[in-house]
C-alpha cells in the first residue's frame, strides 16, 4: 500500500466516498499490484458534482471575483509544493513514470505552471471599449467583455495526470468557471490529491472544484451530454475526442480537444544527423513513448537512411529501462495490459509491413509488469499502420524522402497535426518548411516550444482549441458586446 494524499472524491466542498460505497482498484503497472481502492462514482454521484458546480457558478461571486481566484490559485500552488514528495511517490506508483523524470513536467514543473494563470489574473484585460462610432445612424460606444463560460467538465488521460489536471483546472478556475474533473481510472490518485489539497488548503468555495473518479465510461459520458455543463475540455485519443464531440453536439457545448499525434522530425541536411539523431531516438522511449507530441517518425534523405538507422539503433540500445523507482531508468512500463497488448499488435504489424531493426517482440525481462521493448522500424510504406497510427509506445519509424516536397508530403500525410520538428544548417530553409507544416507546434533546430506562455494544440484531427498562453485562458471565456450611448 502506497501513501497517497487522497482516496476520497471532492464533491460540493466535501471529501466523500462514492454514494453506494463501491470502489475500483488502482494498479501499479510495473508490478501489477493493487495500490489501493478508489471511489467508483455512479451517475448519481456525478449528478451531485455537476449540480454543485452549477450552483456555485450561478449563485456565488467566483466568476466575477478576480482577486479571490488569484488567491486561491496561489494557495493551491503552495499546497502542491508542500506535498511534492508524497505526490512523487504516488505518481511513480500509479503511472509507471520513471522517478528520474518527475522533476520535469510530471511533477515540479507542472506545479510551477500555475504561476502562468496567477500572473494573467494580474494583467488580463477583461473589458475594453471600442472608439465611439455611428452605428445604424446613432452614435454608440461598444464595450467588449470577457466572461466565464460556465461549468466545465474536464476529462484527463493517464500519461501525465497531474500536469493535465493542473493545466485544465488552472485555466478554467482562473477564467472564473467552476469545474468537474474526471481523471482516467488508471491514474486517479494525482487528481484526488489535487482535490484534497484544494479542499484542505485553499479558500475555493464549495462546489467550485469537484473531482469525481469512475471506471465506467457510461457515467463519465454525462460530462459531455449534461445540460448543466457548458464546456468540455478533453485530453485523450482522437477516437475518444470524436465521441466526446458527438455527445456534446446536442447541447452545443464549447469543446476543447487535445488529441493524438504522429509527429515527424525532418532532417534536411546531413551535417546535423550525427548530432541530433541519437538524442531524438532515445527520447522516443521517455515514459515508454506515452506522450502525444513525441517525434515518433524520423524523415531523412534517402541516401543516408542506413546510416541513420544505425545511429538510432545504437542510441535505443543504450536506453535504460525497467523499475520506475530506479533513478537510473528513463523508461518504465506502459500503463496497463490493454496498452501493452496494443503496442505488441503494432510490433507484429511492423514485422509484417517493414523491417524491425531493434525490439519488436514481447519481453521476458521481467516476471511482472506491462513492459514492452524499445523498437526501431524502417523499410515501411509511409501509409502503413505503424507509420500512420499513434502507437503510444516506445516505437520509432525511420522513413526516407527524395526532396523537400516529398518530405513535406510524408510529414503531413497523416490525419494528425499536433507537432513537428525540422533540422537544417540553413535556418531560413528550415523556417520555410516550418511555416508549411500543418501542425500546431514546430521545433526548428531543436528550439523548444513547450512553455506556459506558448499556446499548445493541434491541427486536423489532433484537436480543437488551445491550452496555455493567453489562448488557454480564453478557451474558457465567452465574449459579450454591450452597446451604450456615448457619455455626455
Amino acid at each position: 500500500m502506497m501513501t497517497t494524499l487522497g482516496d476520497r472524491m471532492l464533491v460540493d466542498g466535501e471529501l466523500v466516498a462514492a454514494g453506494r460505497g463501491r470502489t475500483f482498484d488502482n494498479v501499479n503497472p510495473a508490478t501489477e499490484e493493487v495500490l489501493g481502492a478508489v471511489p467508483e462514482a455512479d451517475a448519481a454521484d456525478l449528478e451531485r458534482a455537476i449540480g454543485a458546480a452549477r450552483r456555485a457558478f450561478d449563485t456565488t461571486g467566483w466568476s466575477t471575483d478576480v482577486e479571490l481566484r488569484r488567491r486561491c490559485l496561489v494557495q493551491l500552488r503552495d499546497a502542491l509544493r508542500a506535498e511534492v514528495e508524497t505526490l512523487r511517490s504516488g505518481y511513480v506508483a500509479e503511472t509507471g513514470c520513471p522517478v528520474s523524470q518527475t522533476p520535469g513536467v510530471a511533477i515540479e514543473e507542472s506545479i510551477g505552471y500555475l504561476d502562468h494563470y496567477i500572473g494573467l489574473l494580474d494583467t488580463y484585460e477583461w473589458e475594453h471599449t471600442l472608439p465611439t462610432k455611428s452605428v445604424m445612424g446613432r452614435p454608440a460606444d461598444r464595450i467588449i467583455r470577457r466572461e466565464a463560460a460556465g461549468v466545465v467538465g474536464a476529462i484527463t488521460p493517464w500519461n501525465y495526470p497531474l500536469y493535465l489536471g493542473i493545466c485544465k483546472v488552472g485555466a478554467a478556475l482562473a477564467a472564473g468557471c467552476t469545474v468537474v474533473l474526471k481523471p482516467a481510472p488508471d491514474t486517479p490518485w494525482s487528481s484526488l490529491a489535487l482535490g484534497a489539497l484544494a479542499a484542505e488548503h485553499t479558500d475555493i468555495p464549495a462546489g467550485v472544484l469537484n473531482v469525481v473518479t469512475t471506471s465506467d465510461n457510461g457515467v463519465a459520458q454525462l460530462l459531455a451530454t449534461h445540460a448543466d455543463i457548458d464546456a468540455v475540455t478533453l485530453t485523450g485519443s482522437t477516437a475518444t475526442g470524436r465521441k466526446v464531440m458527438g455527445a456534446a453536439a446536442d447541447t452545443i457545448k464549447r469543446v476543447t480537444l487535445e488529441l493524438g499525434g504522429k509527429s515527424a522530425a525532418v532532417f534536411l541536411d546531413d551535417p546535423l544527423l550525427e548530432l541530433v539523431v541519437p538524442a531524438l531516438a532515445g527520447a522516443v522511449c521517455i515514459h515508454s513513448g506515452q506522450g502525444c507530441t513525441q517525434l515518433t517518425r524520423m524523415l531523412v534523405p534517402r541516401a543516408r537512411l542506413d546510416d541513420v538507422v544505425d545511429m538510432a539503433k545504437g542510441a535505443m540500445e543504450q536506453v535504460k529501462w525497467g523499475d520506475p523507482t530506479d533513478p537510473e531508468n528513463v523508461m518504465g512500463p506502459v500503463i496497463n495490459a490493454a496498452q501493452r497488448d496494443k503496442v505488441l499488435r503494432y510490433y507484429e504489424l511492423a514485422a509484417r509491413d517493414g523491417r524491425v531493426v531493434l525490439g519488436g517482440k514481447p519481453t521476458d525481462r521481467f516476471e511482472r509488469g506491462y513492459f514492452v521493448e524499445p523498437t526501431l522500424i524502417t523499410d515501411v510504406d509511409p501509409k502503413a499502420p505503424v507509420a500512420q497510427d499513434e502507437i503510444f509506445g516506445p516505437a520509432l519509424v525511420v522513413l526516407p524522402f527524395d526532396d523537400e516536397e516529398d518530405a513535406l508530403r510524408i510529414a503531413d500525410g497523416t490525419m494528425y497535426g499536433l507537432s513537428a520538428a525540422v533540422f537544417s544548417v540553413d535556418q531560413d530553409r528550415a523556417m520555410a518548411m516550418a511555416r508549411r507544416f500543418r501542425t500546431g507546434t514546430v521545433s526548428v533546430n531543436g528550439a523548444q516550444w513547450f512553455d506556459v506562455e506558448s499556446p499548445f494544440g493541434g491541427y486536423k484531427q489532433s484537436g480543437l482549441g488551445r491550452e496555455w498562453g493567453t489562448e488557454g485562458l480564453e478557451d474558457f471565456l465567452e465574449v459579450k458586446t454591450i452597446a451604450v450611448p456615448p457619455a455626455g
